[in-house]
């Protein structure tokens, strides 16, 4: 009886263990909610915190990636004409193998993007990388020997792409949204045969999908130019629509329990509709709809407890909501300008200015800021990539190096 107790306590104390560890698999977390439950992260830190630093071939900003003790992250050298996939040791920072997966003319992008800015995904056995123009990619996580690779097209337009895949269901699903042509992708994620296309708006968009569990059903949902749109998983039907502002659909959709909510982009409304509808869900399905005036919102939105929190580009400013009702809360301003996306690490709320400095802060009714910490990044250098966390460390990249933060 008491070998049972004795197992029965080792089981319940690697239950927590496992939580904390669980892999953060593909942009925004395995879930694609941004909520991270690694343990003991340090909340306060400076450049004498870093545990290693990997400086990194070419340039990128696609946010690091891992599953157990390989990080992945994408870079494009040449001036773009290469794309490489890298695989990262976690524990000390040694890069364990790069694969040339893509050499061609490289197409235009924007100043703040650049030819590799889409997020792997794994699911530990193969890696996945997007790169536009540039094409979508398998490789084997342990090796980096390409398993398959698919020509995309051309992605036409002025700034780039950015969307991230998914691994779900057995399935690779990628936003194919571009100026020439636009679509939402499946491929077998063994064997990177198409599965499904289904037609989208024909405008660029850098937004990458998100899982919603229902009661009744999963359902695939991606932010867009002009409107929300809902999609079963195993066939690419639209389930519904709904409208919300012209903004061309760049950050991600926050994940709640109830609802899903899109920030625009630029200037507009942001939007909480609740999935499980079928058809044009506008004025129906809607928890509320609010306006959100002012710059560019490139940031994915995250919702943690009853807040939502949502960062700008420039000025620099994080402004909280209520999740439930969309009524604003509190502004603060800070210096510099956000690109990365912010994630919340057992509640806390981590977001990383461009010039390389990570506000820590409580979500709630008002600031309360923790912390604001510098690792003494160099002027040249820019982070755009949102971070990731595991048990007493927090990563950080930027689109040179890669950063280790923890204690040993």
């Amino acid at each position: 009886m008491k070998t049972l107790w004795i197992s029965t306590f080792l089981l319940l104390m690697t239950g927590p263990l496992g939580l904390a560890e669980t892999n953060w698999s593909q942009w925004r977390g395995a879930t694609g909610n941004g909520l991270s439950t690694a343990a003991d992260v340090p909340q306060k830190f400076s450049g004498k915190d870093i545990i290693w630093k990997t400086e990194l071939p070419g340039v990128g900003q696609s946010s690091p990636v891992f599953w157990e003790d390989t990080v992945y992250l994408t870079s494009a050298t040449d001036n773009g004409v290469k794309r490489l996939v890298l695989a990262v040791k976690r524990k000390t920072g040694e890069i364990k193998w790069q694969t040339l997966v893509w050499t061609g003319e490289a197409e235009d992008t924007h100043a703040m993007n650049n030819r590799a800015s889409s997020t792997c995904a794994t699911d530990g056995t193969s890696v996945v990388a997007f790169f536009g123009k540039g094409g979508l990619h398998s490789l084997d996580a342990k090796t980096g020997q390409i398993i398959w690779s698919r020509d995309l097209g051309k992605f036409e337009g002025p700034w780039g792409t950015g969307a991230s895949p998914v691994i779900v269901d057995g399935l690779v699903v990628q936003n194919c949204d571009a100026d020439n042509e636009a679509s939402l992708m499946a491929f077998n994620l063994k064997t990177g045969k198409t599965v499904w296309q289904t037609s989208r708006e024909t405008i660029r968009g850098w937004s990458t999908p998100v899982v919603f569990q229902g009661t009744n059903r999963k359902e695939l949902i991606l932010n867009g130019h002009s409107k929300v749109v809902s999609y079963d998983i195993a066939t690419g039907d639209v389930y519904w629509e709904c409208i919300a502002s012209v903004g061309r659909g760049t950050p991600t959709l926050a994940l709640t329990e109830e609802t899903v909510i899109s920030v625009p982009g630029r200037s507009g409304t942001m939007v909480a509709i609740r999935p499980g509808g079928s058809g044009d869900v506008s004025g129906k399905q809607e928890a509320w709809r609010v306006p959100r005036t002012g710059g560019r919102d490139l940031p994915s939105p995250l919702a943690v407890g009853d807040y939502l929190i949502v960062t700008r580009l420039r000025p620099g400013i994080i402004t909280c909501y209520n999740n439930k009702t969309g009524e604003q809360l509190w502004q603060q301003r800070v210096e510099g300008a956000f690109s990365s996306s912010p994630i919340a690490i057992n509640g806390l709320v981590y977001t990383v200015t461009e010039n390389g400095i990570t506000h820590v802060f409580t979500p709630g009714p008002s600031y309360e800021g923790i912390s604001k910490n510098s690792i003494d990044a160099s002027l040249e250098e820019t982070f755009r990539a949102t971070p990731a966390a595991f048990d007493r460390h927090l990563l950080l990249r930027s689109n040179k190096f890669l950063y280790c933060i923890g204690t040993p």
